[in-house]
């Protein structure tokens, strides 16, 4: 099998050519990789997000003693793949392939970048981390902004490329800057699963993907440039504000205030498993 790219980015050394990729001298270093693995297409936004994480991954790593490094597979030449050596696996893959995936690498964090399915939260996949916000999520949303302006027809999402608040749009001018393209929900969601990453390996020291997988389903706070400390629920699903959009416009956040019920995190989207 072979990996389609690898990236290690600071020092820019890839195995595959890719004409945004200057070659240099490694930076000397005893440091082992921190490898991560990504099942999904290179050519869409939520590959750029990714990118844009380990860009500054590297760059807290360098500080740290750390480096990440980053595998993409095509998602139809994984049969014989080896993750064995991969703390984490992230995905943009199709439903049926999620949970293969997540089914055959169990103790490792698989996330979920593409698929807004409710059945997969509430089947609470033990090792499945759900980054996008689920269908019921951004229904709960829309919902609620109805209640307090019924003629609009704002649709919810995850994030926007106008979004300023809480140094989004420091995380925006990053993004556009080196990726070239407007921040959407993909490109977050790629973002988002980098950075929780390595923020949670600096912050703990965790070595393996099990150590790595318990610390997220039960003490991760992330500062998703959103405004609330983001973790997960029981269901694998990442609690987050959504933004609330019309006419490509951010009319509102949810939870909605004044609204919402409960007027947290938890009134968007499933909470518990299926009994």
């Amino acid at each position: 099998m072979k990996k389609v790219k690898k990236y290690l980015v600071n020092t820019c050394r890839c195995t595959f050519l890719i004409s945004s990729c200057i070659f240099l001298t490694p930076a000397v270093s005893d440091e082992p990789e921190i490898d991560l693995a990504y099942i999904g297409s290179t050519s869409d936004t939520a590959w750029l997000g990714m990118k844009q994480g380990l860009d500054e991954a590297n760059l807290q790593g360098q500080f740290l003693g750390q480096k990440y490094a980053l595998s993409a597979f095509d998602p139809g030449q994984i049969k014989d793949a080896d993750f064995s050596h991969y703390v984490a696996i992230i995905t943009a893959v199709d439903h049926d392939l999620f949970l293969r995936i997540s089914e055959s690498q169990p103790g490792v964090p698989v996330f979920n970048l593409s698929l807004d399915d409710d059945d997969l939260r509430s089947a609470c996949l033990p090792n499945a981390l759900h980054i996008i916000p689920s269908k019921r999520m951004k229904s709960d949303a829309e919902a609620q902004w109805l209640q307090k302006t019924p003629d609009s027809h704002a649709t919810a999402r995850a994030w926007h490329p106008d979004f300023e608040k809480f140094a989004g749009r420091d995380l925006n001018k990053r993004f556009l800057k080196n990726q070239m393209v407007k921040m959407d929900d993909p490109a977050w969601a790629g973002w988002a699963s980098v950075k929780i990453i390595s923020d949670s390996i600096a912050r703990e020291k965790i070595t393996d993907a099990g150590e790595l997988l318990q610390y997220l389903k039960t003490q991760l706070s992330f500062d998703g440039q959103k405004g609330d400390n983001l973790n997960f629920r029981v269901t694998g699903q990442l609690r987050q504000p959504l933004i609330l959009v019309e006419d490509d416009k951010i009319v509102a956040e949810a939870p909605v205030r004044g609204v919402a019920n409960p007027p947290t995190l938890d009134s968007l989207g499933m909470v518990e498993c299926a009994k």
